[in-house]
C-alpha cells in the first residue's frame, strides 16, 4: 500500500511552510522542507544556501531563459543536477513513510507514485507583505517587490521542470487562503482531509 503524502505548494509569505510543519506535528508524521536541502547539500557537497536557492527558484524569471542558461557538455545545469537529486530523495521519502513535503515540485514528482493530498496555500499581496515583515524581519522599501520576484522565480522553476502552471488551482486538490482562513484553520482543514 502506498504511503499517504501531503504536498504543500505555496506563495512566498503565505505561511505554507508553517502550515506544513504544524500539519505534520498534528498528524505525528515527518515534515520535509529544510531537511531536503540539508540532505542534498550533504550528498552533493554544495552549500545549503546554494541548494536552497537552486532547488526551488530559477535564476531567471521565465522558463525560456532557463532552458538555455549555463549548460555543461551533457546539456545539464547545476540546477538540473540538484533537481535530479531532489526528485530521487522525494521519491525515496514517499516510499519510506507518510509525511508532509513542502515545495520542490513534490506534488508533480509524486503524482503517480503515492497516495497524495496536494495543497496550495496563498494569501493576498498585502497580507503576505505584512507577514514577511513581521515573521522574517523583512525591511526592504517594498516587500511586495520581493514577493513578486520570489513568486515569479518559483513559477518559472515549476513550469520548467513540470510543464505545468504553478498556482493553477486545477493542479491541486485543495487551495486555501491563509490570509482569510488563518494558519490554524488551514492546518485543521488539511489534517481533517488526511
Amino acid at each position: 500500500m502506498k504511503n499517504r503524502i501531503i504536498t504543500i505548494s505555496r506563495e512566498f509569505g503565505s505561511g505554507g511552510r508553517t502550515v506544513g510543519k504544524q500539519v505534520a506535528k498534528k498528524l505525528g508524521i515527518a515534515c520535509y522542507d529544510q531537511e531536503l536541502i540539508e540532505k542534498i547539500a550533504e550528498k552533493s557537497g554544495l552549500s545549503e544556501d546554494f541548494v536552497r536557492e537552486k532547488s526551488e527558484y530559477t535564476p531567471y524569471g521565465n522558463w525560456f531563459a532557463n532552458a538555455f542558461a549555463d549548460r555543461d557538455v551533457r546539456g545539464m545545469t547545476i540546477q538540473d543536477h540538484i533537481w535530479t537529486m531532489q526528485r530521487q530523495m522525494i521519491l525515496e521519502l514517499a516510499e519510506k513513510e507518510s509525511c508532509v513535503i513542502v515545495g520542490r515540485c513534490a506534488d508533480y514528482i509524486l503524482r503517480d507514485e503515492a497516495d497524495l493530498l496536494t495543497v496550495f496555500i496563498h494569501a493576498s499581496m498585502q497580507q503576505r507583505a505584512q507577514r514577511i515583515v513581521r515573521v522574517y524581519g523583512e525591511r526592504e522599501d517594498s516587500p511586495e517587490k520581493r514577493l513578486k520576484d520570489k513568486d515569479k522565480r518559483r513559477r518559472a522553476y515549476y513550469q520548467f521542470y513540470t510543464d505545468m502552471e504553478w498556482g493553477d488551482v486545477r493542479n491541486y486538490q485543495v487551495a486555501l487562503d491563509s490570509g482569510i482562513l488563518g494558519i490554524d484553520t488551514c492546518v485543521k482543514i488539511i489534517a481533517d482531509l488526511y
